[in-house]
């Protein structure tokens, strides 16, 4: 009762205020593509009023469709220009039993459990790939997944439950592979939102949520971790639902929007209910047996699993004035037996083995010159997702608003494509969401060092921009072109640091050898000011009260400049029982995308590995010509070729860090340390002792060299300075210099110093 009064309380309130000149990141996100987001103006309305929603056989029968753009779920007026089939008059149209099918994405923040749940009703629907043996998460099928113990990759997963299929994707939480999520909520119906509830919402949580309520999804909040710290505290106080709250009204959430189904859980425990005060007594509680959490208790992940048939509607159907076969590509692959591969939602008509069908370009400029029989090809498999196995479709036929893999589709299909039949194809390709633009650029080219070759088994940039192009027909987040005034070079636009490590990562995995440029933050002019403009981003810092001081310090200097906008203490239940204090503070920050580059590092350091790093896009602005960001640190580097001895190393390691070790190959320019000072140094790291016939009296000194920094390619990126370069093989990740003759460096280096302070005169 208290929670509905709230809500209801907080729509009243809504309704009383004006949302003019309100900025959150659905809004600003037409500062960087205002075209792409036309496209939220022709998605599909439908309304559910949820008072009639039920579990019974006449679910989908209260699905109202409105044509005429009056509902309060419209953006917009005009609608696309496939209209949406009406029920009542088109019903017998429907194929392979509609609404029996919902489709739901987990979305969420990094860590609040997405991967975890999807496990957990893999597991009460009896599908295969719940948690394994070793206790890895089975939805994390990626080796880089499992290392990292995050989500990379979206999945998507069928349950067949109460008769029901239930089509649930599973995708990153990571604002890095945020482009995931946006081409994911295309192709499903509804959402459910998890929210940790000792955290709160947090900068993802933001984005995902304002991505959903835009495109008309109706969520369900699952507030999850409930026997984690001090979430009882803050879910009996209400705090946990009002942020909430206040976060739908930020983003302009409509009446029925703000009238979600609230399950409250534990992914980990196994067990959910919609009663505030069983989930307060289950949290509570240290014991908890298999009949507190069993069906017939209401509490377990049943729960999760009726509340999505009850609040997710049945999909949508694309009237294409001929009921033909339309399906748009949210993913693609390969199969070494079965050809290509897409993933996608069938959005009208059907599908079976061996039928002819058509490519439909997203991007119809760019593939005006395709020949059509390079478009054109025919249905070798059907197949669906159980847990992270893949079988074939029992029917044979796929229908409208089933989630399914086809085998076989054209060689030159990319995510956002359109598929149909080439006898009766559909006269346009379906509109997907647009998609947030990249923020950061890097260089990719071949291995230039005087060791490459030695490692891998791709060396040629040829190579290299070939695979890059075919990362691009899946990670549609990811843009690349050539570099103009290097042609071996390839430009790489990502989303963040972590994105291109790991495709850095991956590649190196796959025997390539490459070399990779300090990042570049993306910027643009504006039309009408001609000013050019940065990206901002909101950042938020969760860290223990002791080490909040010195980071208000780091992001609010010259070298990073952000803003503080807010600044909370919160104080955990938990820290009494322990002894230990366990008080944290929320720290946000408006702060230009360059200021993050190597943030990460330097608040591992600050705050000895307390402090946790989250940011989300805001807008573009005009760029801060104050900011002075830079890596100041001095380098030790070596000047010699061969194999670093102890000897030299022991004395090297006086002058500052190192990051190699005994035996290592060294070559000229290669960043071998980092110097005490803040000026590079050039040092011999193979010299060898002299070795002569006389012998020493007495004793021989013992030699001691610390334990080299080893960096992972994300921390290269965000540490390397503009005059280097990250070298990357499949056994090694190096930094060194562009130029690594020193005689070169040096004069390079007079040059700079001269024309610094001609503009300081």
């Amino acid at each position: 009762m208290i929670r509905c009064l709230r809500k209801t309380a907080a729509s009243a309130q809504r309704r009383c205020h004006s949302t003019v000149g309100r900025r959150s990141p659905l809004n600003t996100h037409k500062t960087r593509n205002d075209d792409n987001n036309k496209i939220l103006n022709k998605r599909w309305i439908y309304s559910s009023p949820k008072s009639t929603r039920s579990a019974s056989s006449s679910i989908g029968m209260n699905l109202f469709l409105n044509n005429n753009g009056n509902s309060n779920l419209s953006r917009k007026n005009n609608l696309s220009t496939a209209a949406v089939i009406d029920d009542a008059a088109d019903q017998q149209q429907q194929e392979g039993g509609r609404f029996r099918i919902r489709n739901t994405a987990i979305v969420a923040h990094v860590d609040h459990g997405k991967t975890t749940l999807v496990d957990k009703l893999l597991q009460v629907a009896g599908g295969s790939g719940a948690s394994d043996e070793s206790g890895d998460l089975v939805m994390d099928s990626g080796e880089l997944e499992q290392e990292r113990g995050i989500t990379i990759t979206s999945k998507v997963t069928r349950l067949g439950y109460n008769d029901h299929i239930i089509n649930v994707v599973d995708t990153p939480g990571h604002a890095d592979f945020a482009g995931e999520v946006d081409r994911i909520l295309g192709m499903v119906s509804g959402v459910c939102l998890l929210v940790d509830a000792s955290e709160g919402c947090m900068a993802q949580t933001k984005y995902v949520l304002s991505r959903a309520l835009a495109l008309g999804l109706n969520p369900i909040c699952v507030l999850n971790k409930l026997d984690k710290g001090d979430a009882i505290q803050r879910l009996q106080s209400g705090e946990v639902e009002n942020e909430l709250l206040d976060l739908f009204d930020e983003l302009g959430a409509t009446d029925e929007q703000m009238d979600y189904t609230t399950v409250f859980a534990s992914g980990r425990s196994g067990w959910a209910t919609l009663d505030e005060d069983i989930a307060i007594k289950l949290a509570s509680s240290n014991d908890i047996s298999a009949e507190d959490i069993s069906e017939a208790n209401e509490n377990s992940m049943h729960t999760v699993l009726k509340t999505i048939l009850n609040d997710i509607p049945p999909p949508p159907i694309y009237d294409h004035n001929s009921g033909s076969f339309s399906m748009a590509a949210t993913n693609v692959g390969y199969d070494s037996f079965l050809g290509r591969t897409c993933t996608g939602r069938i959005y009208s008509g059907s599908i079976e083995l061996n039928d002819n069908i058509l490519v439909l370009p997203r991007d119809k400029e760019g593939n005006a010159n395709t020949n059509i029989n390079n478009l054109t090809s025919s249905v070798s498999g059907i197949f669906v997702n159980r847990g992270v196995s893949r079988t074939s479709l029992e029917e044979g036929v796929a229908s409208a608003g089933d989630i399914v893999t086809i085998a076989g589709v054209p060689d030159l299909m990319k995510v956002g494509d359109t598929l149909t039949l080439k006898d009766k194809p559909v006269q346009e390709p379906i509109e997907t969401p647009p998609l947030a633009p990249p923020t950061l650029s890097m260089d990719f080219g071949a291995n230039s060092s005087p060791l490459m070759g030695r490692e891998g088994s791709k060396v040629t940039s040829s190579q290299i921009r070939d695979r890059l192009i075919k990362e691009t027909d899946n990670n549609v987040t990811l843009q690349v072109e050539p570099v103009e005034s290097d042609m071996e070079k390839t430009r790489v636009y990502a989303r963040g640091e972590l994105q291109l490590g790991i495709l850095i990562e991956q590649m190196r995995r796959e025997g390539f050898e490459l070399t990779v440029s300090p990042p570049q933050i993306t910027t643009r002019e504006c039309p009408e000011t001609r000013q050019i403009l940065e990206p901002y981003e909101e950042v938020i810092i969760d860290v223990d009260d002791e080490y909040a001081g010195a980071i208000v310090n780091l992001l609010t200097s010259n070298t990073r400049g952000g803003v503080l906008m807010s600044h909370q203490t919160s104080s955990s239940s938990s820290s009494s029982a322990s002894g230990d204090s366990q008080n944290k503070t929320r720290i946000i920050f408006e702060i230009p995308a360059r200021g993050l580059i190597g943030l990460n590092s330097e608040l591992a350091t600050i705050a000895r590995g307390s402090a946790v790093l989250n940011h989300i896009y805001i807008e573009d602005r005009p760029i801060n010509k104050a900011l002075d960001h830079g890596n100041l640190k001095g380098k030790l580097i070596s000047t010699e070729q061969g194999k670093a001895t102890l000897y030299a190393l022991s004395m090297i390691a006086e002058r500052g860090t190192l990051f190699v070790e005994d035996g290592d190959a060294m070559y000229p320019g290669l960043v071998i340390g980092e110097n005490s000072r803040d000026t590079d140094m050039d040092v011999n790291p193979v010299k060898a002792k002299q070795v002569s016939n006389i012998r020493n009296k007495g004793k021989e000194e013992s030699l001691y060299v610390p334990p080299p920094v080893k960096r992972s390619v994300e921390e290269y990126i965000g540490y390397m300075s503009s005059d280097e370069v990250i070298e990357v093989t499949p056994e090694s990740v190096r930094l060194r210099k562009k130029e690594l003759d020193p005689g070169v460096r040096a004069r390079q280096a007079r040059s700079r110093k001269k024309s610094q302070a001609a503009k300081a005169k």
